[in-house]
């Protein structure tokens, strides 16, 4: 997007969709495994670390006695994710609950991020004289089809994991071909089995895209009301900005919670038979 023209609507909005990738050019299909988005990989990386940052200090300084509002907060996040764990998933869950408490701050920081204002980073490499270096930049990773469906296939390994550990490789393979129809439909159970796998994946990470993708979208129409430089686009961009920024609080704390009960589900199901 040129600097010294104003763009359109549909310029301004395609402009920021693009990631910057290697392939410095906007990404014309939504999900695209060729290409590599630098963006979603820098702050999903980023927002985990300071995620493990904060979690490790709440535990080092949590004491026995009166907690702080920071240790209160981390210990009900804890509590809610240890329940829900315990009443999905049976067995061990020494590393389960973690697990699902790992997935489930992640997945809303990296939600959080779209409370960012929709400019703020094209603003900044453009003042800076970096808007050659950067000319796309997407900072919600949970908004790329591609990043969702990176976690939900990570969700898959692990499903798979489990299977075979809880169940053992025969008796996983046995599942595979004789559920739920018998062994004597073994091409049928295996390719329905196929599909369940297929689909779950893939309707895990499209869930997660689809909401946050239409956030970041709503957002950046709101953008477009302000900058018409009149009254009414200044007031309605104020007005419709704020109720739509305290609506995807909601939004955001929700598809990290559908995230990681999903994570378990799955999970569960692994442990579990036919």
């Amino acid at each position: 997007m040129s600097s010294s023209a104003t763009p359109t609507a549909s310029e301004y909005i395609v402009h920021h969709l693009g990631h910057l990738n290697n392939t410095h050019h906007a990404q014309k299909n939504i999900v695209d495994f060729s290409i590599i988005n630098y963006d979603t990989l820098f702050w999903s990386i980023l927002v985990g670390v300071l995620g493990c940052f904060f979690m490790y200090r709440a535990a080092r300084k949590a004491t026995a006695g009166v907690p702080g509002r920071f240790q209160a907060f981390v210990e009900i996040i804890v509590e809610m994710v240890e329940d829900q764990s315990k009443s999905i998933v049976h067995g061990n869950r020494t590393f389960i609950a973690p697990l699902a408490l790992t997935v489930f701050v992640w997945v809303a920081l990296m939600n959080s991020l779209d409370f960012l204002p929709v400019d703020l980073f094209s603003q900044a490499f453009h003042y800076l004289g970096l808007g050659e270096v950067f000319p796309y930049h997407r900072v919600v990773p949970t908004a790329d089809l591609n990043g969702t469906i990176g976690m939900s296939l990570g969700v898959l390994a692990l499903s798979l994991y489990y299977g075979i550990k809880v169940k053992g490789l025969g008796g996983w393979l046995h599942e595979l071909f004789a559920a739920p129809f018998g062994i004597w439909l073994a091409p049928f159970n295996f390719l329905l089995n196929l599909v369940e796998y297929a689909a779950k994946t893939v309707s895990l990470g499209m869930r997660l895209f689809g909401n946050m993708y239409a956030g970041e979208l709503i957002f950046l129409l709101i953008a477009l009301l302000g900058s018409t430089a009149t009254v009414f686009g200044f007031v309605g961009h104020v007005i419709a900005g704020s109720m739509w920024a305290i609506f995807h609080i909601l939004i955001v704390l929700l598809q990290a919670f559908i995230f990681m009960m999903l994570t378990l589900v799955y999970i569960g199901q692994a442990h579990e038979g036919h």
